[in-house]
């Protein structure tokens, strides 16, 4: 497989901070493109034309929220470069032309930009994993995790304990609209996989120094939308060679 690498990391991995380990985030960017964009492009539209049921799940509750993230999505793309839109098509950076499908908008999503998004929404005490454009995985599935709630979606993380938990609920009741927020992990894979699906019962094994081979990088932001007052997490992924 072709390796799909970024030159550098947007940030500085700074020194571990306590989960869930957010800041606050300019809304001037929330979305970024950088120098992968047209070779993530591409494996995108790849696994959604052949991996389609794995990278995409909506509860039809889901479905107005969805249809108002992807008009989040368009009314920000024209504060990025290279993206030209008019009634029915979207110009990408990369040269594509994506027809705009209201009826299928986390899959018009994914051919737009290199972020995965996931929607959450708040169902008596928990938000729950409702819809989502997930074509790049870390070593989690979205088949699995479809419909559940945040405490057994991170339950596989080892720090994630229940005070953990009851942090990132009130984290996620807390967030108000045009103020996102953003963290960022920082993990190590022996391949450059970018679709890296993995059931709980098959955890990824711990890699010893020597057998890492890439450092990938996700760059999280969280915010709400305005109308439905659902919960966006929305997913960049940084690959980088060592």
């Amino acid at each position: 497989m072709t390796e799909i690498l970024q030159d550098s990391l947007p940030y500085a991995l700074n020194p571990k901070r306590s989960l869930p380990a957010v800041a606050p985030l300019d809304p001037k960017n929330l979305i970024i493109i950088d120098s992968a964009y047209a070779l993530q492009m591409a494996e995108r539209e790849r696994l959604i034309k052949d991996h389609k049921k794995d990278v995409t799940r909506l509860d039809s509750m889901a479905f107005e929220v969805a249809q108002e993230l992807l008009d989040a999505v368009l009314n920000f793309l024209p504060f990025l470069d290279g993206f030209k839109i008019t009634k029915d098509i979207v110009e990408c950076p990369d040269g594509r032309e994506v027809s705009l499908n209201c009826s299928e908008p986390l899959l018009t999503l994914g051919h737009l930009v290199q972020c995965d998004f996931c929607i959450l929404q708040k169902h008596k005490d928990e938000h729950i994993l409702t819809g989502a454009i997930l074509c790049f995985p870390s070593s989690w599935s979205l088949e699995e995790q479809f419909l559940r709630p945040l405490s057994i979606i991170h339950g596989p993380i080892q720090t994630y304990n229940k005070d953990v938990g009851r942090r990132v609920q009130r984290l996620f009741d807390g967030i108000k609209p045009q103020k996102p927020l953003w963290r960022f992990n920082e993990l190590y894979y022996d391949a450059p996989d970018l679709f890296q699906p993995r059931k709980t019962a098959n955890r990824r094994p711990q890699l010893k120094i020597s057998e890492r081979r890439f450092l990938r990088s996700e760059r999280q932001v969280l915010f709400r939308l305005p109308q439905s007052q659902s919960v966006i997490f929305a997913i960049h992924t940084h690959v980088l060679k060592l």
